[in-house]
């Protein structure tokens, strides 16, 4: 098996965090930090951190490694966003990637793999940006687009993805919310017993990352959902049982 050099964003967060412990075993990871490293990370011989100040000592130090891989799970999310928000937006979800996209032929990447989300087409009508943070990861896209007719040797991966759950999820998501309302024996209230949600665990995820690094898999943009969506109210019904 090839011994991959990745370049991992987001490696704090829960999808990027579940990608560094299921492949750190394996391949030699950078992971690009700005502050102190969360405890929930630990620092492996194979793990090398890269810290920066500001997005001009990322770009320098950006040019200074060689990796075949990037994996961009970075980002900002806020369902309702606040005007503090669109800083954060601009920055997580177009500058800092940007600043990424700029390096990948110094780097030597062969491929990139980045995270967006279904909200992109709400309701599964096209470029029907659910949020305002949804309407930052479709503008990446189109960010991504630019790259991609430009540096032609790098396979660029998209992964559209909608609710995800799993191991070590510390999220506010509905899992974790029955979850501590079952703990304080609170009553968990749906609005209607007809709406259903698409869930993803996130060993599905990383099944398909290793798809990608290990297979020659067509570049394009997927949508990684279950087959079958879950209704609400039974979700809510099992995990009582």
């Amino acid at each position: 098996n090839q011994v991959y050099k990745i370049l991992l964003t987001g490696s704090s967060g829960f999808i990027g965090s579940n990608i560094l412990n299921s492949f750190s075993e394996k391949y030699k990871f950078y992971i690009v930090v700005r502050k102190k490293i969360p405890k929930k990370i630990l620092i492996k011989k194979n793990i090398k951190v890269i810290y920066f100040k500001n997005y001009e000592s990322l770009n320098s130090k950006l040019k200074k490694i060689k990796v075949d891989i990037v994996i961009h799970c970075a980002t900002h999310y806020a369902k309702t966003h606040k005007f503090s928000d669109i800083k954060k937006f601009c920055n997580s979800n177009l500058l800092f990637g940007n600043i990424i996209l700029e390096n990948l032929n110094v780097m030597k990447v062969s491929k990139f793999i980045n995270f967006s989300t279904v909200w992109e087409d709400g309701n599964a009508k096209k470029n029907n940006t659910i949020n305002l943070y949804a309407a930052y990861k479709k503008s990446f896209s189109t960010i991504l687009d630019f790259y991609k007719k430009n540096l032609k040797k790098i396979k660029f991966y998209e992964l559209m993805i909608s609710d995800t759950f799993g191991k070590n999820d510390y999220r506010k998501k509905i899992i974790n919310t029955l979850k501590l309302n079952y703990q304080k024996k609170k009553t968990t209230k749906i609005i209607s017993k007809n709406l259903y949600i698409n869930l993803l665990n996130i060993s599905d995820i990383i099944s398909a990352i290793n798809l990608i690094l290990k297979r020659s898999i067509i570049p394009k943009k997927y949508l990684l959902k279950n087959k079958s969506d879950t209704k609400i109210s039974d979700l809510v019904k099992t995990f009582n049982k």
